[in-house]
């Protein structure tokens, strides 16, 4: 389509002929004379007339800037980043004007701008870069990354008056490093941030007192950044860390940013709500604050002067965007370093297997303490396999084992204790009690569930109760329990620890996640992901069904699992104030040996070299093409593949049958449900369809990634202007490959 607004040839089928009757007369082809005329009755702007505008429309044939015609009124308004409206095929449609130029490529008449929909330049030349490059390297579009990159308008805030901004004051004298100490290369990176260099390291974070753990030393190297002049981006994954971010940042010496005052730090999450949220974006955008805080779409803000990017534990599935064309924060992050020459930093308390290869690649410097400080740091972990526990018998089977209750025991006479199951709910899982055949649903054959003791067993897809069941290959009719859920085992607790407070977080929880707990005996039952934080740290934790936690056909099981064993091992005092570890369960040798031995980044080693060998992410590139198989396998045909690169599949991809969700992270999970659980959105099966859905791997090597996304995006735009029939979703680097 061209700037006119009348449709032109996007590629052989792409607009249909209008087809007449032999001795009939053609109709009158469309001349656009109205937009013709309404476009010669306007006066171009005197200076820059012509506007490329970004179209936010979704369609990837339409993935390129559109030419307008800038009145003279709004000139002044319709500048680069700012949000107009435009005529596009008939209808009004809202855009970014990306560049003014004096000289259309179109060689027609170019129809005006509708308005200005908002004079601020919301979409600065960096971001607009990053976006573009972002949509790049995804084979995505442009207006869909900045769909995430930009908060939507909220005109009461941006109207709002503006009190003269303070200068800053800066007290290089205050800096501290107390937390970086600990670490080879540590003191380093930050001298290097003062001096306004942009190192890149990977931090391998250790449990500590406090104003040595992971937000101090988060933000003292944001203070050195800040006190060399720049200003700073940190991403983490949800808003209980923003706040403890936050509240090392007034310890460090970098204070909240108040209207009228120059510097400090604004909150960058969509749980503050729309006018917050744009207000705190607002201040980034104009400079008056110098350092954002946030969760996911933070990754794009317009930071003044960028010198250092944050990602804080990479490997939580929060920082994977559910929407096209899915990008991870931690890649955004990247590029964004390299496009702004800023300092990168991506720390945890274990490794993704995708840090490990910047290391190993020398795109970043590891930044680690040495294993005498980590045993002195880390507290005490053993691991209570079905062999350690084969001397207490019978007793081995409890939901808490012996030498666990014992521990527990003797733990909370001085602090709280923490609990980690990895499922949520009551029994999550139940089977026949006479011949163990899992309980499924008779309408949908779902997995049945109880809620509570006295409950009436659920459907996990469908929802129906099933208040008759019985055993489709028995007709036994009472149930039995496979898995235990949080509910249940707090529930277990309590009578085996009369007395004693016992606290759920999780988000099937009743009172939600918990952010604290106070330093007094407890114990406190979490899912994984929402364990609470005690500010002196627990006396213990015992991490319960190992081998549920290690045991799936993700080829991230073991990752996984150390990442979210090792999170919640990291909130128990250290070995020189007596904190204990137990990990209970026969989990996979590698992940638990890695958490006794507080290794991550040598299981993260040997993962590297595994998928090497196996040719596996991220060794190699990947994309995955799914949906409806003739539309996959036109997409698939159309691709001009690199050399080296190979297709695998097609294959049908699961829709209900067995438990197809069950230890399969992916979209739709929900901060602290529980390993493998979902939403009940993302549960449902799918509908059955006469033209399943199935799905094709296309593999390349790392030097021929940006070549296959290229041919991808440009495979789905054809399919996009052909307007192709079926179902397609391209997504490069998908979380899961099974």
């Amino acid at each position: 389509m061209d700037v006119t607004g009348e449709p032109v040839a996007q590629g052989a089928g792409a607009w249909g002929e209008q087809l007449t009757l032999a001795g009939l007369t053609s109709p009158a082809p469309v001349t656009g004379r109205r937009s013709a005329a309404r476009a010669d009755a306007v006066q171009a702007a005197a200076d820059r007339p012509v506007a490329r505008v970004c179209i936010d429309l979704p369609l990837p044939h339409l993935d390129r800037p559109f030419e307008y015609l800038v009145p003279e009124p709004m000139s002044d308004g319709a500048q680069p980043g700012t949000r107009v409206r435009v005529r596009f095929a008939g209808q009004d449609v809202m855009g970014y004007v990306l560049d003014r130029v004096d000289r259309a490529e179109h060689e027609g008449r170019l129809i005006p701008l509708r308005r200005v929909v908002s004079a601020e330049p919301v979409l600065t030349p960096a971001v607009r870069d990053l976006a573009r490059a972002v949509a790049d390297r995804y084979a995505g579009t442009l207006a869909d990354v900045l769909r995430l990159a930009i908060p939507p308008r909220h005109a009461r805030v941006e109207n709002e008056a503006q009190p003269e901004a303070e200068a800053a004051v800066r007290a290089p004298g205050t800096l501290t490093a107390s937390a970086w100490l600990p670490y080879r290369g540590g003191p380093a990176f930050l001298q290097h941030l003062t001096a306004g260099g942009a190192p890149r390291a990977v931090l391998t974070a250790l449990p500590g007192p406090e104003g040595e753990r992971w937000p101090d030393a988060v933000a003292q190297a944001v203070a050195a950044c800040v006190v060399g002049g720049r200003g700073a981006l940190v991403v983490v994954p949800d808003a209980r860390d923003v706040a403890r971010v936050c509240a090392a940042l007034d310890v460090a010496g970098v204070p909240a940013w108040v209207p009228g005052a120059a510097g400090g730090y604004v909150r960058l999450t969509a749980d503050d709500g729309p006018a917050p949220r744009y207000r705190a974006y607002l201040a980034a955008l104009r400079g008056h604050a110098d350092v954002v805080v946030g969760t996911r779409a933070a990754a794009f803000a317009p930071v003044a002067h960028l010198g250092l990017v944050v990602c804080w534990d990479d490997g939580d599935d929060l920082h994977a965007e559910p929407r096209s064309p899915y990008p991870h924060v931690r890649e955004v992050l990247m590029l964004r370093s390299a496009h702004e020459q800023a300092a990168f930093l991506v720390a945890a308390h274990g490794r993704t297997v995708e840090a490990q290869g910047l290391v190993e690649s020398g795109w970043a410097r590891e930044v680690a303490a040495d294993r005498a400080t980590v045993r002195a740091r880390t507290p005490r972990v053993r691991a209570l396999t079905s062999v350690e526990l084969a001397r207490e018998g019978p007793a081995a089977a409890a939901r808490l084992p012996g030498e666990a209750w014992r521990v527990v025991r003797d733990q909370l006479a001085v602090g709280p204790v923490l609990v980690q199951v990895p499922r949520s709910g009551y029994l999550p899982v139940v089977a026949c009690g006479r011949c163990r055949a899992i309980a499924r649903c008779g309408t949908c054959h779902g997995s049945l569930a109880l809620e509570s003791a006295a409950g009436v067993p659920q459907c996990e897809w469908c929802g129906r109760l099933a208040t008759d069941w019985r055993c489709g290959e028995c007709g036994y009719a009472s149930l039995r329990s496979v898995r235990v859920g949080s509910s249940r085992t707090a529930e277990e607790l309590g009578r085996a620890f009369p007395g004693v407070p016992v606290r759920s977080s999780g988000a099937r929880a009743e009172g939600g996640v918990l952010a604290t707990v106070p330093d007094t005996p407890a114990l406190v039952v979490s899912t994984p992901g929402a364990e609470p934080v005690c500010v002196a740290g627990y006396a213990a934790a015992v991490l319960l069904d190992a081998g549920v936690a290690s045991a799936s056909t993700s080829f991230r099981a073991g990752e996984e699992a150390v990442r979210r064993w090792l999170a919640a091992a990291a909130l128990v005092r250290g070995n020189y104030a007596g904190g204990q570890v137990l990990l209970v369960g026969d989990g996979a040798p590698g992940p638990t040996q890695a958490l006794v031995r507080w290794d991550p980044a040598g299981f993260a080693a040997r993962e590297l070299a595994e998928r090497a060998e196996l040719a596996l992410p991220p060794a190699v590139r990947v994309a995955s093409v799914t949906g409806t198989r003739e539309a996959v396998q036109a997409v698939v045909d159309r691709l001009d593949l690199p050399p080296g690169a190979d297709v695998l599949g097609p294959v049908p991809v699961a829709t209900g049958a067995g438990e197809p969700f069950e230890d399969a992270p992916g979209t739709g999970w929900a901060r602290g449900a529980g390993a493998g659980r979902r939403s009940s959105a993302a549960r449902a099966p799918a509908q059955a369809s006469l033209d399943p859905q199935v799905r094709v791997l296309v593999r390349a090597p790392l030097a021929a990634s940006a070549e296959l996304a290229r041919t991808l995006a440009a495979s789905v735009a054809v399919r996009s202007a052909r307007r192709e029939g079926g179902s397609v979703r391209v997504r490069v680097d998908p979380e899961e490959l099974v």
